[in-house]
């Protein structure tokens, strides 16, 4: 399946990878960084919008939302797609980085936008209908708390659903990274297979939990890591070197990642989760 965008083309394949783990950034500075990026995020945010419709459609049909939340809500594009989807419904938008709330607020699709962390929902127990959050929880420290909360503000045979990146993201950078100085430039996410169990001993019904690949293509190594960073999803993990990369390193970079051209231009392959789980009753 592919998606078709100025010079870009987004492909999906149902192959999946092995992955490890590795430590996750803070998130104040994962707020931070999102905030810095708000106005130029949508410019940019074209993977995140066929991810999140993808997400979407996975929604049971059967839902009946009087009362949903978007988790992570960024710039609010998904937002307003909620609203639309539930008209009649009762819409809440939250996130970490006030920036993105600042920039979502005006364009509507809520009732209320609101400045909260997936693992401490600010909500009333047995509260929500349908809880939706597109790759936002990969910054979340404990996944095993965000499942947890949903447990507890979810309605009997309310729906969780959202997508994440697992261990494998960015790959091409990071093998090319590792042949320049072995420094952590790209950041860290989780295994499928940690995602598979703790959804698994969530408490919740997993109706879906499947990867896909996605894969982006740019013309040179200054496109992808411009993208990266109007996204604010640059490198923000602990360990990661401090100060300018030299000219030298960046040489070296765009050297080491010209092995994986290919006639679409250079890839950028992202691991991403979908999920889609129910509380009983």
């Amino acid at each position: 399946m592919k998606w078709r965008r100025r010079s870009r083309v987004f492909c999906m394949s149902p192959a999946m990878t092995e992955f490890s783990q590795g430590s996750l950034p803070d998130k104040r500075q994962v707020a931070a960084s999102f905030s810095r990026a708000a106005a130029s995020y949508d410019s940019v945010a074209e993977l995140q919008r066929a991810v999140g419709s993808r997400l979407l459609e996975q929604v049971p049909a059967s839902v009946v939302a009087a009362d949903w939340l978007d988790i992570g809500c960024g710039t609010g594009y998904f937002t307003r797609a909620l609203g639309e989807r539930f008209a009649a419904a009762s819409g809440m938008a939250l996130d970490i980085a006030e920036g993105m709330l600042q920039h979502a607020r005006p364009l509507g699709g809520a009732t209320h936008f609101i400045a909260g962390d997936a693992e401490r929902l600010p909500l009333r127990d047995a509260s929500r209908d349908l809880l939706f959050s597109s790759l936002a929880v990969q910054w979340c420290g404990d996944f095993a708390a965000v499942l947890s909360e949903a447990q507890r503000v979810l309605r009997p045979g309310g729906v969780l659903a959202f997508s994440s990146l697992c261990v494998g993201t960015l790959q091409e950078l990071r093998d090319s990274w590792q042949a320049v100085d072995g420094h952590v430039h790209v950041n860290r996410f989780r295994q499928f297979t940690d995602y598979q169990q703790l959804c698994a001993a969530s408490g919740l019904q997993v109706l879906n939990l499947q990867v896909q690949p996605h894969a982006l293509y740019y013309p040179d190594v200054r496109s992808l890591t411009h993208e990266l960073k109007a996204l604010g999803a640059h490198n923000l993990n602990p360990g990661r070197p401090g100060g300018l990369t030299g000219r030298a390193r960046i040489l070296a970079l765009i050297d080491a990642y010209e092995r994986f051209r290919q006639p679409q231009g250079l890839p950028a392959t992202y691991q991403v989760l979908y999920a889609v789980l129910q509380k009983e009753g």
